[in-house]
């Protein structure tokens, strides 16, 4: 695919969440093979369609003649000198399929494609959730990556500055070592960060279907959450029975095994086979043309098992159905009640004024230090406390956005603010 049309710098690539899911929805390669089923589907149903073809039959003909036979009477031949004292029959036939057994057939054919519809529906929803989770986990390790490179950059800044002041003979070894010591734990998180980062855009990129040497970085905000409280978790319940593919996909079993039953209790009327043929000199007319009706007597087979075995099948789905139904129903209310709580946190996570603060205060520390208004330890301590406090920051959102995600997957559809 061309990426022209998105912003780039060299091989690098920047996509909006929004890009990234156009792209997916036109380039993974599973969904292109998953859509072929449907296709699979459709030729199944043209060849549910189509008459069983007849049957032409030729049959005792005589390859030679014997010498007696040719003193006897003589047989004139079909045409020109072919033919001469040769018998043979042709016979005709076709089969007729009777109760409907074709309709039957095509019907149940057709549910097999809305079946193969919603499975293609539950591999996209799956994959639509894991690709948008990737997202969540790029777009938070690319932003943690940004706190980690801050604040390696003002203790790297203290380091040269620290190391001016121990040639000079001002401040002890000891104290350069400590910061020393800090600043490498910074790098080693931020390595182990990029190393997750690297896993994330791997993962993207194999759902995207695109060059593996391409690299990706997502830009903008991803798509705005619906708050829970405008949510009603009863229309919640009642929406993932319309739209949630897993439940449609048990239902379509459900009517798939009604139309088998329907079908496996069409054979048991038996089908008629209608024929005509032709007779040269094989009776005591010279050409003989007859008409004939053939069908099965159902006396011991009547299709008892095939039919059984439907109706256990039937009854078989219509308990599947209700227990995907049940399983569903308690998905969307787990998932529901995990939103509730990320969303809370994340709320109260934000609501402290100091979260906006941290940004500022790790100047004024740096400042400090370098002017003996603190001590190192106190430094580090904050150090150690800026970057877990954004750490968890951002940790709440990307679980709230996941958690959001989740919701939406276990109800089958994109939720709005028009709910």
């Amino acid at each position: 695919m061309c990426f022209g049309a998105f912003a780039q710098d060299e091989n690098t690539y920047r996509f909006t969440s929004a890009e990234i899911e156009a792209i997916f929805l036109q380039q993974n390669l599973q969904l292109i093979a998953e859509r072929m089923n449907i296709s699979l589907a459709d030729a199944e149903i043209v060849q549910a369609k189509l008459w069983k073809n007849p049957t032409l039959e030729i049959s005792d003909v005589n390859l030679w003649s014997t010498k007696s036979q040719r003193d006897g009477e003589s047989f004139p031949p079909l045409f020109g000198s072919f033919g001469r004292n040769t018998q043979f029959s042709v016979e005709l036939s076709q089969l007729i399929q009777t109760a409907n057994k074709r309709g039957k057939l095509v019907a149940r054919e057709r549910v097999s494609k809305e079946i193969a519809i919603q499975e293609f529906e539950v591999v996209l929803q799956g994959l639509k959730l894991e690709l948008r989770k990737s997202i969540s986990e790029i777009s938070y390790l690319q932003n943690y990556l940004v706190v980690l490179d801050k604040q390696e950059e003002a203790i790297n800044k203290l380091v040269e500055s620290y190391k001016r002041q121990v040639q000079k003979g001002n401040i002890a070894k000891a104290e350069l070592f400590r910061l020393q010591s800090s600043l490498l734990e910074v790098e080693n998180e931020s390595n182990e960060t990029k190393v997750d980062l690297n896993e994330q855009i791997k993962t993207l990129k194999a759902l995207l279907s695109i060059d593996p040497l391409v690299n990706i970085k997502i830009v903008g905000k991803q798509s705005r959450l619906v708050e829970p409280d405008a949510l009603s978790l009863p229309v919640l319940l009642l929406q993932t029975i319309d739209h949630k593919a897993d439940v449609k996909l048990s239902r379509l079993q459900t009517k798939l095994a009604d139309k088998s039953l329907a079908y496996e209790k069409s054979q048991r009327a038996p089908d008629v086979t209608v024929s005509a043929n032709y007779d040269r000199f094989g009776g005591i007319w010279k050409d003989f043309i007859g008409f004939g009706v053939s069908i099965d007597l159902p006396v011991f087979n009547r299709n008892q098992g095939g039919i059984k075995a439907a109706r256990i099948t039937q009854t078989q789905s219509q308990y599947l159905e209700r227990q995907q139904i049940n399983e569903a129903q308690h998905e969307v209310v787990e998932a529901y009640n995990n939103y509730l709580q990320a969303y809370n946190f994340h709320d109260k996570v934000c609501a402290n004024d100091f979260i906006t603060e941290l940004d500022d205060m790790l100047e004024a520390y740096s400042k400090n230090l370098l002017n003996r208004n603190i001590s190192m330890l106190e430094y580090i301590d904050f150090v150690e406390s800026y970057q877990s406090t954004k750490q968890t920051v951002l940790e709440a959102q990307k679980n709230m956005q996941i958690q959001f995600e989740e919701l939406q997957y276990r109800i089958g559809k994109d939720l709005n603010l028009a709910l």
